[in-house]
């Protein structure tokens, strides 16, 4: 079902569009979760290292496909809700194309670099053997994520966001009985892990991309606008590459964090590697609603309704609001309990360390939930130049106080979590001040 969102009840279809989003992602990272649970329990702390040291290095390379793939959506929403056909048919083929040689490129290099991975993050000599084996299969996957994220995309932006959670939903379900079978049942340790994530990814991939030829003839594109336009490709690198260098900044500072706690010793990096997995589930809704405001706007957008634009930020921002405090308010006082699920008893400083850096994170979340409803609206209003910065001021004090207050004795380690909020707060009121600088101009 296609959702027009230019017209009705703005927080009734705003919601009812973002759901499958959310439970879409939410199933994406109960996968990821599984992984980290299963190889917790069954595998040790230093697999639990290795997979969640590679699972962050991962994200920040996929970042780059799923960058360029969301501004594309944007593009693609924009041609819908201004009924542009033509345009739509040209994009979807030039974008295909330019974000397929990306894939295919990023997917090559990481192969041929893997060695200078493990110095870049600090791996230590203990966990490398393991990291090896898991990146060799999980790198496998990079197509496969290519190939999901722009279709479904594509189909978000039409107003479909219930398709690409079927597929999901699929692939998270075959993802977690695989890995009890290789890891459990046939004992192939960290590299079953990552070979039930490569055959589920090449499942939501390979049928979204079926389902999208044979149930959507109306943007299959035609064979007059199988061509080369320049404006488009230019309108498209504006939004893509911007969206792109968005979301790479703010892997890539996460990545200089996962290397900074990579330093602190197996132990840390187990501890960091739940934490991150339940703080990633816990505030993925919100970050999907912000994707799905994305759509909002740009349709909206497109039409020309900007009164319409500006009464979903309002709404917007109160249910952001409302979900966070509910969420924080688990997360804080269940954070013992939550990290005792990946780890065993006699992992107990690990789960007081995994523990504290959830108390910190959670109690801050609004903090990244408004910050991803600037980052939806930047990106659908021909702004994403806005994202980038909001993203280096975030990411910029996150990477650069993790370093300083983790020097200093007595803080440690909890200084990198304390980081991360200071720097979501920061992005915040830069993103506040220019869109109601915005609103005083009138633009």
């Amino acid at each position: 079902m296609n959702y027009d969102l230019t017209e009705g009840k703005i927080i009734h279809k705003l919601l009812r569009f973002a759901f499958p989003i959310m439970v879409g992602n939410l199933l994406q990272q109960l996968y990821n979760v599984v992984d980290t649970l299963i190889v917790g329990r069954y595998l040790g702390e230093n697999a639990l290292a290795a997979v969640g040291s590679s699972y962050t290095l991962m994200v920040f390379i996929t970042s780059i496909i799923i960058g360029l793939c969301m501004g594309s959506s944007a593009f693609f929403s924009i041609q819908f809700g201004s009924k542009d056909r033509e345009r739509l048919e040209k994009g979807i083929f030039i974008a295909f194309l330019s974000i397929g040689i990306v894939a295919l490129l990023l997917n090559i290099a990481v192969y041929a670099g893997i060695n200078g991975i493990f110095i870049f993050l600090r791996v230590p000599e203990e966990v490398v053997a393991l990291m090896r084996e898991y990146l060799v299969w999980i790198f496998a996957g990079i197509l496969a994520v290519f190939l999901y994220n722009f279709v479904a995309n594509l189909l978000r932006a039409v107003g479909n966001s219930v398709i690409p959670l079927l597929f999901l939903g699929i692939s998270a379900f075959t993802n977690i009985v695989l890995d009890l079978l290789f890891i459990r049942g046939f004992g192939w340790g960290v590299g079953g892990a990552a070979a039930a994530t490569v055959i589920s990814q090449y499942l939501a991939g390979i049928g979204i991309v079926l389902y999208y030829v044979g149930r959507y003839p109306e943007l299959r594109v035609s064979g007059k606008n199988r061509c080369f336009d320049l404006q488009i490709l230019k309108e498209l690198a504006g939004l893509s590459s911007l969206t792109c260098l968005q979301q790479s900044i703010m892997n890539f500072g996460i990545l200089m964090v996962q290397g900074l706690v990579n330093s602190f010793g197996p132990v840390v990096m187990a501890a960091f590697a739940a934490a991150v997995k339940i703080d990633s589930f816990a505030y993925a809704p919100v970050q999907d609603f912000g994707n799905a405001f994305s759509t909002y706007v740009a349709q909206n957008y497109g039409a020309g309704k900007t009164e319409r634009i500006r009464r979903g930020m309002k709404d917007a921002v109160l249910s952001a609001f409302l979900f966070c405090l509910l969420i924080s308010v688990l997360v804080v006082g269940f954070a013992k309990p939550l990290m005792g699920l990946f780890l065993k008893e006699e992992s107990a400083e690990a789960i007081a360390i995994g523990a504290g850096y959830l108390q910190i994170e959670a109690a801050f979340y609004f903090g990244i939930g408004l910050l991803f409803l600037f980052y939806g609206y930047y990106r659908a209003v021909h702004k994403p130049g806005i994202s980038v910065v909001l993203t280096v001021i975030s990411l910029g004090t996150r990477v650069v106080l993790a370093y300083v207050l983790s020097s200093v004795e007595a803080i440690g380690v909890t200084g990198i979590w304390m980081s991360v909020p200071i720097g979501w707060v920061l992005a915040d009121l830069a993103g506040a001040w220019y869109y109601f600088r915005g609103r005083k101009k009138g633009t």
